[in-house]
């Protein structure tokens, strides 16, 4: 691919400058110095030069490709400046180009990265213990599940077992943050797995670690990351504070969903340490530059070796699966080439971010969208520059090995069947998301594992090639995918791109979509067809004055059947319109939505458990007052529709009666 779009890009005039390639890492960063020397042993020499060369093929092409506005690139390597470059555009109306030293991008959960290194200053100072009740920090209470607290250690590695956060997560309203201590109390999300079990992300427990400094420090935390972390280092432009402070407010980039659609307003990111920063490309530069000088102007070199190893963050050995990727101190693992790379990307709804450090090579490479693009190119484009630069600069022998065909069809065999991931809400309406968004593994014909769900760049099926037992390499890339093995059973699988914080689990049979889906579609067909049946035999009595088949009670109940079926079809689709808006603007996801959301859940709860009651009532009068078999059959037809309906409902949360989520 990289080839290609050099190709094809090279034709492309680069936008926008370089700013001080080569140049130290200072908060003035110089206008010259000497190229950055040979790293790596790669084909091609990491110097400002080839690297300025390349990019200026590779991402104008991409960023007009995918239609995306524009991009901020930053790679250091010893300390300096190799290259910090300014793709398309900052503001498209006003033509602004993007400038990799003033132009502020948003880089979501890149922040973290911030968060985590404050976390570890309170830790050299003896202020936090990683592996002490964090309650012990906090002036509210976190529940044991099974006896055990959380730890600020699985908070970083996230383990901690929390579910999924989603309300107030990103807004528009530039009155729409909420003080951290207030957003942290107002609920506490449910522990859905044991502690240091299972990775899954939260950006509600990195909240919990930055609200954790602020009480340690004695200073709120956009003081204390300025103070103590942007100021050090020289990061002049960064800053975690919205709506952002009237100096940078002219420097920061409009985010678009696609070039070619309209601008956006600033966006609020309402757990903030998880994800509110804004910053320049160069800011980012300094930042990597003193994480992979052992944490220079920052940590001390033993706490920044304990963010950088695996071998010193003491993760639980429960939540991995070896070979694949792993979760340190706050960064997680990108191992590419036989290379040790540490990275964090990070996502708002229009800002797509990666960072990612070459530890041995002490290279940095920063890259920032301030749009999504077409199909969410900027991920795709991310994802590619990061391998596309490892392989040109870094490259190293891929994974090999192999398994005998008939061991591999077995063990492809033991993966067939429904999985979910670990990141999930389960206790509120969002887990009817769990049903539809389930991870089917089959076979092809060849006895190879299909995964429909994990695409390549281009938008085909992966080919998994089997490397070793229970270890497969993706035939066309970089990533592998393993399995956790227990007595004879996979239990537990996930892929290097999600493996540090998302694991995926086998569904259980009682909420397996395999039965659901036609069942869910065939129950809807009774309730659809008893609804239409309601009129439809009305104007023929009334066309043939032909009197109703029953009366009194009889007819009350079948009247009153019909009735809820059709009450019970617009509450689903009432959840139906509520979550698909909702989940395509996230400004939806707040407690604006706390009135729509009390409605559909009491109104679904009387209307669910009415149908059930009333199906049954016209169960009985049917079959006790000497109707025909059709009658009888579509009456037990009926009740079963509505059973599952309600059993959906109430396995799924939709009746969870909270506006907690």
């Amino acid at each position: 691919m990289a080839l290609a779009v050099a190709l094809i890009g090279s034709a492309v005039a680069a936008q926008g400058p370089a700013s001080g390639p080569g140049a130290p890492l200072t908060p003035e960063p110089a206008a010259t110095a000497p190229q950055v020397p040979v790293r790596g042993g790669g084909v091609h020499p990491l110097t400002s030069e080839d690297l300025s060369g390349w990019l200026d093929g590779y991402m104008p092409f991409a960023l007009r490709s995918g239609d995306i506005a524009g991009a901020v690139v930053t790679v250091v390597q010893d300390g300096r400046v190799v290259a910090a470059k300014g793709y398309g555009y900052a503001d498209i109306a006003k033509r602004r180009p993007v400038d990799p030293a003033t132009t502020l991008f948003r880089p979501g959960s890149v922040s973290k990265l911030i968060t985590w290194t404050a976390v570890m200053q309170q830790v050299e100072q003896g202020k936090i213990d990683l592996d002490r009740d964090i309650n012990t920090y906090l002036d509210f209470k976190i529940p044991p599940r099974n006896g055990q607290p959380v730890t600020m250690r699985q908070v970083m590695t996230h383990t901690a077992g929390f579910e999924e956060a989603i309300k107030d997560l990103i807004n528009t309203d530039p009155n729409g943050s909420l003080p951290l201590g207030t957003y942290l109390k107002r609920w506490v999300p449910t522990r859905i797995f044991d502690a240091g079990t299972t990775p899954a992300y939260s950006n509600w427990a990195t909240s919990l670690a930055g609200y954790v400094v602020q009480r340690v420090s004695g200073m709120p935390f956009d003081d204390y990351v300025e103070r103590r972390i942007f100021a050090p280092i020289g990061m002049r432009t960064a800053t975690f504070r919205q709506p952002l402070p009237a100096r940078l407010r002219p420097l920061m980039a409009t985010g678009y969903p696609r070039a070619s659609e309209p601008a956006e307003k600033f966006e609020m990111v309402v757990p903030a340490p998880a994800g509110s920063m804004s910053a320049s490309g160069l800011d980012m530069a300094k930042f990597m530059a003193a994480h992979l000088n052992q944490g220079r102007g920052l940590l001390r070199p033993e706490t920044a070796a304990a963010m950088h190893d695996s071998s010193l963050a003491r993760v639980d050995p429960m939540s991995l699966i070896p070979p694949l990727n792993r979760m340190e101190l706050g960064f997680f693992e990108t191992d590419i080439n036989g290379r040790s790379v540490i990275a964090h990307l990070g996502d708002t709804e229009n800002f797509h971010t990666s960072l990612h450090l070459f530890m041995y090579e002490r290279t940095g490479l920063y890259v920032s969208f301030n749009s999504a693009g077409k199909e969410g190119a900027a991920h795709t484009v991310r994802s590619q520059l990061f391998q596309d630069f490892a392989d040109r600069y870094f490259p190293g022998p891929a994974p090999t090995g192999r398994v005998d065909a008939e061991t591999a069809k077995r063990h492809a065999q033991m993966m067939v069947g429904l999985w979910e991931g670990s990141r999930h809400s389960q206790s509120n309406f969002v887990d009817i998301l769990n049903l539809v968004g389930q991870t089917a593994i089959s076979l092809d014909d060849k006895g190879g594992l299909v995964i429909a769900d994990l695409k390549g760049p281009g938008g085909e099926v992966r080919k998994w090639d089997e490397i070793a037992p229970f270890v497969w390499r993706d035939r066309n890339g970089h990533d592998r995918l393993a399995a956790k093995v227990i007595d004879g059973r996979v239990v537990r699988w996930s892929f290097d791109m999600v493996s540090p914080f998302t694991v995926f689990d086998p569904v259980p049979a009682h909420r397996a979509l395999s039965w659901l889906k036609p069942a869910l579609i065939a129950a809807l067909a009774v309730l659809l067809l008893s609804v239409l049946y309601w009129p439809a035999a009305a104007i023929l009595r009334w066309r043939f004055k032909a009197a109703p088949s029953v009366s009194g009670p009889a007819l009350r109940t079948y009247r009153a059947t019909r009735l809820m079926a059709l009450l019970t079809l617009v509450m689903l689709g009432g959840w139906a319109w509520f979550i698909i808006s909702a989940f395509s603007d996230l400004d939806k996801l707040s407690s604006k939505a706390n009135g729509t959301l009390w409605f559909l859940q009491i109104a679904s709860a009387i209307v669910f458990v009415g149908a059930v009651g009333v199906a049954a009532w016209n169960v009985w009068l049917t079959w006790t007052d000497g109707r025909k078999w059709t009658r009888k059959l579509w009456s037990v037809l009926v009740l079963l529709a509505a059973l599952l309906v309600l059993y959906v409902a109430a396995t799924f949360h939709l009746l969870a009666m909270t506006v907690n989520y």
